[in-house]
């Protein structure tokens, strides 16, 4: 079989991978030469740059001034946990899920802390359950933005002004990205190696007054690891959001989140975040909608996520295929994407249905995206032919 004819034009950035993202748009390691290497973070120096950090997430983000803003252990997953642990179990919950994270907070409110009042709305891969069953008298669980399904909640209506419960929010691929309506979140928390491309293992938690409340009153009947402890003598630690973290943090890591943030500033904000992520989910969406061997796995569009845009292969001669074999195509692709040096880590995650997951968030250039388009069609067209040629 003769080689297929590459495309002439390549990406710039070949970095679409949906965690830990793509790097700012001209990102070099000369931008952490500031960090405040070999000193404590508890040093005056290390305070003011996680002061620092926590100020341009609140700018940035635009968080309410009565929300805290603190820096946590254990990048998103720590901070749900922390959530999870810290908050629940003084009412019954609500736990949304429709992909394999939220499903993973389900597991563990079900068999890690064994709640007797526990009740479970989820959705298949590609869609949303029903929001309007959600009871927010009690607390609610829930991911903003499906990073490993592509599905979103399209806004916030659907949550109460007047709840009684809390509504944690696991926003990891949201943040910087989408409209975060934080009047009707109580605890939102995310990762900065997600949106803003920032490197792995902090994370963030953001607290409503409600949530703070609830610190307050309530403790849980279990007890709580030291990484988990918001509170002291029944009041929150202050400390922990002006910058005194739990535990230590990689000053480098801070340095990198202040630079992705000082770049999102110089952008115009989160509106521009946005934007950018806005235009390149709709030219890839744009492509997928015309495309005979490719459909976004949102079925929805309203639901469709600017950030980790997953996409499913619907070709009828590769869907005739068994699983296995469906998903052995989908590898093939991003091998051969992998192998021609055009991009790199976008196949569908462990968990999720097979095909391709691509990153549109903010660090990465509108024209990248547009390059990579006529590389996914070499890629699918070379694997048709390999597999017409197997069945001959």
């Amino acid at each position: 079989m003769a080689d297929l004819a590459k495309p002439d034009v390549r990406p710039n950035n070949t970095h679409f991978s949906s965690g830990p993202c793509s790097k700012r748009p001209g990102w070099s390691l000369d931008a952490l030469a500031d960090a405040p290497l070999g000193r404590s973070h508890r040093a005056k120096v290390g305070k003011a740059k996680l002061k620092e950090a926590i100020d341009l997430t609140r700018d940035v983000l635009e968080v309410p001034a009565d929300y805290r803003i603190g820096i946590v252990p254990a990048s998103d997953t720590g901070a749900v946990e922390m959530a999870l642990w810290s908050l629940l179990g003084a009412r019954g919950v609500d736990m949304v899920a429709w992909e394999s994270f939220g499903s993973g907070w389900v597991s563990d409110v079900v068999k890690e802390l064994k709640l007797p009042d526990v009740r479970k709305l989820t959705a298949d891969y590609g869609k949303l359950p029903d929001l309007s069953a959600i009871d927010f008298n009690r607390d609610v669980v829930f991911t903003w933005n499906g990073t490993t399904s592509g599905v979103r909640v399209p806004n916030a209506d659907f949550i109460p002004a007047d709840r009684e419960g809390l509504t944690i929010c696991d926003a990891t691929s949201a943040a910087f990205a989408q409209n975060l309506d934080f009047a009707k979140l109580d605890v939102v928390t995310f990762s900065w190696q997600k949106v803003l491309g920032g490197e792995g293992s902090h994370g963030v938690i953001i607290l409503s007054p409600r949530a703070v409340q609830r610190l307050e009153s309530y403790t849980p009947a279990w007890p709580l690891p030291k990484i988990f402890r918001m509170t002291k003598g029944g009041k929150l630690i202050e400390g922990i959001f002006v910058g005194e973290t739990i535990n230590t943090p990689s000053m480098l890591c801070v340095e990198d989140y202040i630079d992705a943030l000082k770049w999102a500033k110089s952008l115009g904000g989160l509106n521009a975040l946005m934007a950018r992520a806005d235009a390149n989910a709709a030219v890839l969406n744009a492509f997928t909608d015309k495309s005979t061997w490719l459909a976004n796995l949102a079925v929805d569009p309203a639901t469709r996520s600017n950030t980790s845009v997953c996409l499913t292969i619907v070709d009828p001669a590769v869907k005739a295929l068994d699983a296995d074999a469906q998903a052995a195509f989908a590898k093939g692709i991003v091998a051969a994407l992998e192998k021609a040096g055009v991009a790199h880590d976008i196949g569908a995650y462990r968990d999720a249905p097979s095909g391709l997951r691509i990153w549109t968030g903010a660090t990465i250039d509108t024209a990248d995206i547009e390059a990579l388009l006529p590389w996914l069609d070499w890629a699918f067209a070379t694997q048709k032919a390999t597999l017409s040629q197997a069945a001959a």
